[in-house]
């Protein structure tokens, strides 16, 4: 006679709804943790384990993939490490925005983290990682999530030539292909880059050619914030697919959003079969610093060039007819200031209590705080066009999320806190606009697959146990634009990699994070 042991697991989600990231529909199933894995899906009445979850009425999906978020200092440190997870968010990509510090030492480490500070809380540490690996190591054990290198374009072209304005020679095309390699050795599953941003803006179609290139042989694709400030929304959508075609790389658009701007653009996408993804935050405002309302001219060299810049004779007056026709309606709300001074409060309330027009105050604003100050960016378009746009954006098939959070400032966009959260509640449960499956792969399948993060995304046996447990019914954003910092509702249980770091809906200081590498 054969005896069949008992399973045992380490922890049992016993009862609940089944979401599983494919996009396919839902299913009641218990689900079996051994270890960091996925061990087991199905009726496991019969099992026992170190901790069982009570899942009844619950809803069961992958952890969430946030493949654009600032969020690298928080993670490691601060009030905010655990934003993400409070959302289901289980693992978060490296290098937003081509923003990253490696490999480079003193002094150009510090002035690019210096450069990007505003989007990170102005903290002051050293910024001395003259190796790939001894950035990557500072994760290992540190986190409550997954992180998941991409390529920091911005610290592979100052590695090669620093903050020039100009375009690439030959010698310096060649050591920026090898810093590409390098990355994507490391497990980098994209190239990143913010070409808005120093000293990424300056780089020709040429070197995104080639660095593309490079990334297409080892199995990456490309993620980039658009040349918005250089071409215009419509011209950087066209140079994006034009730069598929040149390099046979798969391309990724940042937070972007379904208009008038992209929408010829992503007919062109489907019409020839371009291999392009984007993704959103699905709110109706942005949030980045208040220099990029300034001529992309002004920007090289980082801040004490521009600073200096800006002082010469003549300057003042263009870069204040520039930043008035940027800042229109002046609804911006300041978010961080190198000083402290401001936080919270709006442009147009404190131009006039200055006695200024917006333009004239927000220059004497950049000069004050020496380029240290973050705003977040209402839509400039007409408010009653922004439900429409969202809802067209959310149901794009292109279309996965993610929040462009923001961390560690006072007043941050609350999509920080709330995007993922967000779609679960208004866009799934109160407006209808995706189903359930539909928003888990947006949210978890479609960025597995699409940045080749391992093991992640997707809930089967052999998988990795980074799994979200929470009440369909009450999961919700609750951060608001006047109060943004406020924790997502319904979120029972958050495991990364088999362990809990939020318990009962409360967080369990665990730091079971990894560094993953491309599959």
């Amino acid at each position: 006679m054969s005896v069949t042991a008992t399973p045992t697991f380490s922890v049992l989600i016993a009862g609940g709804t089944v979401v599983d990231g494919t996009g396919g529909p839902a299913y009641r199933a218990d689900v079996g943790v051994r270890g960091a894995a996925i061990a087991a899906i199905g009726d496991l009445g019969a099992a026992t384990a170190a901790t069982t979850v009570d899942a009844a009425g619950l809803t069961v999906t992958p952890g969430f993939i946030d493949v654009h978020v600032h969020s690298e200092l928080a993670l490691l440190a601060g009030d905010d490490r655990l934003a993400g997870a409070r959302q289901g968010i289980t693992t978060n990509l490296l290098a937003p925005d081509g923003f990253g510090w490696a490999p480079l030492d003193h002094p150009a480490g510090q002035e690019l983290f210096d450069y990007t500070a505003t989007l990170y809380g102005g903290p002051q540490i050293e910024a001395r990682w003259p190796t790939i690996d001894s950035y990557l190591d500072r994760f290992t054990g540190a986190t409550p999530l997954n992180v998941f290198p991409q390529v920091p374009h911005c610290a592979v072209r100052l590695r090669a030539m620093g903050w020039e304005a100009r375009h690439a020679t030959a010698g310096e095309l060649a050591a920026m292909e090898d810093g590409v390699r390098a990355w994507l050795d490391a497990g980098a599953g994209a190239l990143c880059l913010g070409l808005d941003y120093q000293p990424s803006a300056n780089a020709a179609f040429e070197e995104l050619v080639r660095l593309c290139r490079v990334t297409a042989e080892r199995g990456g694709i490309y993620a980039a914030h658009q040349r918005y400030a250089h071409l215009g929304r419509p011209v950087a959508w066209r140079e994006t697919i034009e730069l598929a075609k040149a390099s046979g790389c798969p391309v990724h658009v940042s937070h972007e959003r379904v208009d008038a701007d992209s929408g010829a653009a992503l007919e062109q996408v489907e019409r020839e079969g371009v291999d392009l993804t984007f993704e959103s935050y699905l709110y109706p405002a942005g949030m980045t610093h208040l220099e990029m309302a300034l001529p992309i001219d002004l920007h090289p060299g980082g801040w004490p060039a521009m600073v200096e810049r800006l002082r010469r004779d003549g300057v003042r007056r263009r870069a204040v007819a520039w930043l008035d026709a940027y800042l229109g309606r002046a609804d911006q709300i300041v978010g961080y200031t190198r000083s402290g001074r401001r936080v919270g409060q709006r442009m147009d309330a404190l131009a006039a209590a200055a006695g200024k027009p917006i333009g004239e105050f927000a220059f004497d604003f950049i000069m004050e705080e020496e380029g240290g100050a973050t705003l977040v960016y209402p839509w400039q378009t007409p408010v009653e066009e922004h439900d429409r746009v969202i809802a067209a954006t959310a149901t794009h098939p292109r279309m996965m999320v993610a929040s462009d959070g923001v961390y560690d400032v006072p007043h941050p966009h609350p999509r920080s806190f709330g995007c993922f959260a967000r779609v679960l509640g208004e866009f799934v449960r109160d407006r209808g606009l995706l189903s359930l499956p539909e928003a888990v792969h947006k949210m978890a399948g479609l960025p597995a697959e699409r940045f080749r993060v391992p093991d992640r995304g997707v809930i089967r046996v052999g998988a990795a146990a980074d799994l979200a447990v929470f009440d369909a019914g009450e999961a919700a954003a609750r951060s608001t634009w006047d109060d943004p910092r406020q924790e997502a509702a319904g979120m029972r249980w958050v495991l990364v990699n088999g362990r809990p770091v939020i318990a009962g809906g409360e967080p369990t200081g665990a730091l079971p994070g990894r560094v993953l590498a491309r599959a």
